[in-house]
C-alpha cells in the first residue's frame, strides 16, 4: 500500500506537507486527543485530532509521501505511557517529528547521529505529572509498510496491533544500572515549560500512550 490508498485531496495535504518541520507544525495545530483510541492518518485529517501514537502515525504517513520510509520508534518508560515519534533522516542524521501534551518532546532536528542520542535527547523533558524524569528504553525502527495490510493510513478502525506490536518488540535500555535506583524530578520551571499548552487528559487507565 502507498500513498496512492489516500483519496486525491487528501495526497493534496500530505503533498504540502513538504518538510519535516511543515508536518510538526500541522500535528501542533491540530487538537490533542485524549480519548484512548488509535485513529489512521486518514482519521486525524479528518477528525483534526491526534494523541502521540496517532501523531506519529500520521507523520510516518505525510514522510512516506515524500519518499521516506515510515519509520516510528516507540520510547518506553516507568510510572508513565510510552512515547511514540515519527523518524526521518538528513544529512546521514536523525531527526523526528511528534504530537505531545508536553511541549519538550515533540519535533527533533536531524543532528543526531544514532538513535540513542536521538532518543536520550528526550531523557530531561519526559516528565509523568508528577514531575518525574521517567525515559528509560527505545525501541528499534520500526518500518509502518508491515501493516500496509490492515490499511493503516485508512483504516475506519482503530489500529491497535500497532501498539501492541510496538510494546512487544525488545527496547533497549538508555541508562547506566545504577542511575534508576532512585526516583529523579525535573526541575520546576522545566516541568512549567512542558505544560505550556497542555490539554486536559483523561485519567492515566483510559489512555493508551504518552502525552
Amino acid at each position: 500500500m502507498t500513498t496512492n490508498s489516500l483519496s486525491r485531496a487528501e495526497r493534496a495535504t500530505l503533498r504540502a506537507l513538504n518538510t519535516p518541520e511543515k508536518i510538526q507544525r500541522f500535528l501542533d495545530e491540530i487538537a490533542y486527543n485524549s480519548e484512548p483510541t488509535c485513529l489512521s492518518p486518514r482519521r486525524v485529517l479528518v477528525e483534526r485530532r491526534a494523541q502521540c501514537l496517532e501523531g506519529a502515525l500520521f507523520g510516518a504517513a505525510a514522510l512516506r509521501a515524500h519518499g521516506h520510509p515510515p519509520l516510528v520508534l516507540d520510547l518506553e518508560a516507568v510510572r508513565d505511557d510510552d512515547h511514540v515519534v515519527a523518524l526521518y533522516r538528513r544529512y546521514g542524521c536523525w531527526g523526528a517529528v511528534a504530537k505531545s501534551n508536553y511541549s519538550g518532546i515533540r519535533f527533533r532536528e536531524p543532528v543526531y547521529r544514532t538513535l540513542r542520542e536521538l532518543a536520550i535527547s528526550y531523557f530531561e523533558d519526559y516528565l509523568n505529572p508528577e514531575g518525574e524524569k521517567t525515559l528509560r528504553a527505545y525501541s528499534r525502527p520500526v518500518n509502518l509498510a508491515r501493516f500496509d495490510r490492515i490499511h493503516w493510513m485508512t483504516a475506519g478502525d482503530h489500529l491497535w496491533d500497532i501498539p501492541k506490536y510496538l510494546f512487544s518488540i525488545p527496547h533497549r535500555p538508555l541508562l547506566p544500572p545504577g542511575f534508576t535506583r532512585r526516583r529523579r524530578f525535573a526541575d520546576p520551571r522545566l516541568f512549567a515549560a512542558g505544560l505550556v499548552g497542555h490539554a486536559p487528559e483523561l485519567p492515566p487507565r483510559a489512555r493508551a500512550t504518552h502525552a
